[in-house]
């Protein structure tokens, strides 16, 4: 009875969502106050029947209802219970309806913290939204329904959720991941209600911008989790691959912080205006995109769901529909919104445009490197692969410009710059990070190029900061200087450090590891990087679902052991398939690394051994761009606002009461 009940509450939600984007968009047009103000009862409708079908399909998995065809191919009775939380959305049809949760939770949040927005302007942003419901919960309903039951012949237990999947990392970063997704829809609401009212002024993009960051920040701290969870859960020791699945979701926070960066000079100077919607379209449509290469089964890759390409053909005409549609109206409507007011060539303006070209250009890279293969094999069968050699040739010198650009564009003031004032801020700025670059590139021992640039890069754009923030404070002094800067400005610090964080973390990686993969018998060691690794044999254990070879390998540095590592070579029973669990003593400055391969003759294991150096600063660096992001959004100017909204809404409802 449950799975049906959640299944009539897609079917309720589809309902109100066609309400919601209708009968709004219908009352805008024709000015009636009434109809407009059926967007947020829809709205809160809407994530409330949302809400019960998760909970019906969460309480599925958790008793063991495997006459529900989902819960019967992703569950087993011996699986965790947390392991069962999760596969609610492990796979296509349960991570659709997460997705369309996330969806209406967004709509919910708009419809709440947005109402000092125009009574016009809210309805059209919110039937945007409902429309995007509309086709997502279509889908769900039509090709992908989580409840099918398997009624007569129900299995006496499940298939078990796999193996890949039953990690921590499958419950922290698919959420994020589609928070970021699903968020990027805010921006392409406001983006097409603005063309839609022919008005995107200042205080649109005011409005817009947090909901903006917040997606960002969202999507990088999930795409963060995905390295992390690859690093450690593949056995591989990588934390990167360009994988297309990887590439669709890099995309559009590429595109997502050119759009940031967009949106605040159309706040401040009111320019960019049809480049900002443009962008809103682009970052929300790199998302389709991202769902149909996951779900379209179009391309072979552990992130990808293997799904029939039929539910492909309609998350391909649902794209359709929204690029060609929204570009359609941006072709007719962008000279009503376009700039009047100019700048000089030195302007945050300049330096701003220049960041989102790179951006724009490195995502475009990406998408032609993503999509080139899949084109070229479905036109002449030819198969070619674009590796990461293709990738960082093009990449990284981008990235490098976009550390230079950033620098300068902190230190820039609007619209226009002394030249001679402008030197005098960036003089001690370069020598600094010459003598930074030099000092540290010593510290680490062997000389390379690539290491002494990164290290110039990050210096740069630290002393920059640095040196803009000596600047605001100077006149206040340092204490009262620093309390009267905005958390926007604190975002924007944290989040360009994240990013030069992030880029010494590559480089040293890359061109520091150190890996042998060789053949180890209980009581023999490997000399590597100045550890020694002595492989003291392997154990068997038993888990609740699986069963373990686990291996011991202590590490030595001289005579002190420094790690004590436990790799696993995991068989999951029901499934039949095996695991790699690695071994892994992390550290701040390098990751010591063992994994299992397979076993040999008298005792012996195939072994994989890494040092990875400054591996964590990757992740660090992204988690700090992601916390940025959040700092930024959370602005007190937006934050008022937000407190005045809860009041007036808790203030009505105690009256109603």
């Amino acid at each position: 009875m449950v799975p049906e009940l959640g299944h009539l509450a897609l079917i309720l939600a589809l309902c109100l969502a066609l309400v919601q984007s209708t009968l709004p968009l219908i009352g805008a047009w024709r000015g009636d106050r009434q109809w407009m103000g059926l967007a947020q009862p829809a709205a809160w409708g809407q994530f409330s029947f949302l809400l019960f079908a998760f909970a019906c399909l969460t309480w599925a998995f958790m008793t063991d209802d495997f006459s529900v065809a989902y819960v019967a191919s992703n569950s087993n009775s011996a699986l965790p219970w947390y392991y069962k939380f999760s596969a609610v959305w492990g796979a296509h049809e349960g991570s659709l309806l997460l997705w369309a949760l996330i969806l209406g939770g967004w709509t919910f949040a708009v419809s709440i913290f947005s109402r000092q927005l125009p009574d016009v302007m809210l309805a059209r942003v919110l039937s945007v939204m409902g429309l995007i419901s509309v086709g997502f919960l279509l889908f769900l309903i039509i090709t992908s329904n989580p409840f099918s039951r398997l009624l007569p012949d129900m299995p006496s237990d499940g298939r078990d959720l796999n193996p890949l999947l039953q990690d921590f990392g499958l419950i922290v970063h698919p959420p994020m991941l589609y928070m970021g997704y699903v968020g990027f829809s805010v921006a392409f609401s406001f983006a097409i209600a603005a063309l839609l009212g022919g008005k995107l002024d200042a205080a649109w993009a005011r409005w817009s911008r947090p909901w903006t960051i917040v997606a960002w920040a969202f999507l990088g701290i999930g795409i963060s989790l995905g390295s992390w969870w690859a690093y450690y859960e593949l056995g591989w020791g990588g934390w990167w691959f360009w994988d297309p699945v990887e590439n669709a979701s890099f995309m559009p926070w590429l595109v997502g912080g050119a759009l940031i960066h967009s949106l605040a000079v159309t706040e401040k100077r009111g320019v960019f205006k049809s480049w900002t919607v443009l962008l809103a379209i682009a970052a929300f449509s790199l998302s389709l995109l991202g769902t149909f290469l996951v779900r379209s089964g179009v391309l072979t890759s552990v992130h990808a769901f293997a799904n029939d390409p039929a539910r492909g053909v309609f998350i391909l005409i649902f794209l359709l529909v929204v690029v060609g549609g929204s570009l359609t109206l941006f072709a007719a409507r962008a000279p009503v919104v376009k700039s009047q007011v100019g700048f000089a060539l030195w302007s945050r303006e300049t330096l701003l445009l220049v960041n989102n070209l790179v951006l724009v250009v490195a995502a475009s890279m990406i998408l032609l490197g993503t999509l080139y293969p899949l084109v070229l094999d479905g036109l002449t069968g030819a198969k070619l692969s674009v590796g990461p050699p293709y990738f960082n040739a093009l990449f990284v010198p981008l990235i490098g410009l976009l550390m230079l650009v950033m620098a300068v564009g902190v230190m820039v003031r609007w619209k226009d710059t002394p030249v001679k004032w402008l030197l005098g801020m960036l003089t001690p700025v370069l020598l600094g990070s010459v003598v930074f670059a030099v000092v540290a590139t010593f510290l680490l021992g062997d000389f390379h190029w690539s290491v002494l640039a990164v290290f110039l890069l990050a210096g740069w754009v630290v002393l920059a900061g640095l040196r803009d923030l000596f600047d605001k404070t100077r006149h206040k002094g340092l204490l009262k200087g620093i309390a009267g800067l905005s958390s926007s400005y604190w975002g924007m610090q944290m989040a360009h450090l994240g990013l030069a964080v992030c880029a010494i973390g590559v480089v040293l990686v890359s061109l520091g590891s150190a890996e042998r993969d060789l053949r180890l018998a209980p009581g023999e060691s490997l000399e590597l990087g100045g550890y020694r690794f002595v492989f003291e044999g392997v154990e068997h254990h038993e888990g609740p679902n699986f069963t373990s070879d686990r291996g011991t390998v202590r590490v030595l540095e001289g005579s002190e052991q420094v790690a004590l590592l436990h790799p696993e070579k995991r068989l999951y029973t029901v499934q039949n398939m095996p695991m790699t669990e690695a071994g892994i003593d992390a550290g701040f400055t390098r990751d010591l690394y063992v994994a299992l391969g397979e076993p040999l003759a008298d005792g012996a294991w195939a072994v994989r051994v890494h040092i990875k150096p400054f591996v964590r600063w990757i992740w660090l660096g992204g988690l700090m761009m992601g916390f940025g992001g959040f700092l930024a959004a959370f602005d007190k100017r937006y934050r008022v606002k937000v407190r005045s909204r809860v009041r007036d809404v808790l203030g009505q409802s105690g009256a109603a009461a």
